[in-house]
């Protein structure tokens, strides 16, 4: 059992050494709670509540499993290939109970995948958080009536598609894809749902490639990603 009096000594020591260096920032400045906690009671709960996420050696597990292929499918692109990861049982489960661990629990009935890696993801996270998959399309794909978002593309523009009577005003949806570069399609994606009056919980990806600030097109809509990738 851990000592309480000696936790209580580290955690002050570490509290000081992040509130006495220069330019550091508190790390209280991070914490929000009641005015009746104090600082050091929320630096425990802080502790404890992210040492899965500090320490949490899954990431880089799934970091290493995925294959960069440069100038594919154009000179000049570094594609981030997620099928070696897929390869790795452990690794892609690992994925998979990320996601989960972050969504059960929070009332969400409608899991959107993006086509085509979306639908790799999509499926086992909505059984597991009891959600149902709905397909985001390209178009002439869904055999039933559809509704149609265009969105721009680097070069030219595509069309996303949902079948109609899919997702019902007032639910809480998770939009994944395997991957966020510009942010078109997810931004279509958020389009789609937001037309028929979904709840949009969250956007989630294995990789975000940060310099084509992508979730800047989002709006308003989190952004949730495994790995950061330049």
């Amino acid at each position: 059992m851990i000592n309480k009096l000696k936790l209580s000594s580290v955690l002050h020591k570490s509290l000081k050494h992040f509130t006495t260096a220069k330019s550091a920032t508190p790390l209280t400045q991070y914490i929000t709670t009641p005015p009746s906690i104090s600082p050091l009671a929320a630096l425990k709960s802080y502790h404890f509540s992210n040492m899965s996420a500090v320490k949490d050696d899954r990431i880089s597990r799934i970091s290493s499993t995925i294959r960069v292929i440069p100038d594919f499918p154009k000179p000049g692109i570094m594609f981030q290939d997620i099928t070696t990861m897929l390869l790795d049982p452990v690794a892609f489960k690992d994925t998979i109970d990320l996601f989960v661990e972050r969504y059960k629990g929070k009332n969400i009935s409608v899991v959107a995948g993006v086509e085509a890696r979306g639908f790799i993801f999509g499926p086992p996270i909505a059984l597991a958080i009891g959600a149902k998959f709905v397909p985001m399309r390209k178009p002439n794909k869904l055999p039933g009536a559809v509704i149609s978002e265009e969105y721009s593309l680097e070069y030219g523009t595509d069309t996303m598609e949902m079948h109609v009577g899919a997702v019902q005003a007032g639910e809480r949806a998770l939009v994944i894809d395997d991957l966020i570069a510009t942010g078109g399609t997810l931004a279509a994606a958020i389009k789609l749902l937001e037309r028929v009056e979904a709840n949009i919980v969250e956007c989630a990806c294995v990789i975000e490639l940060a310099d084509l600030k992508g979730r800047d097109r989002l709006g308003d809509k989190p952004l949730f990603v495994l790995i950061s990738s330049t």
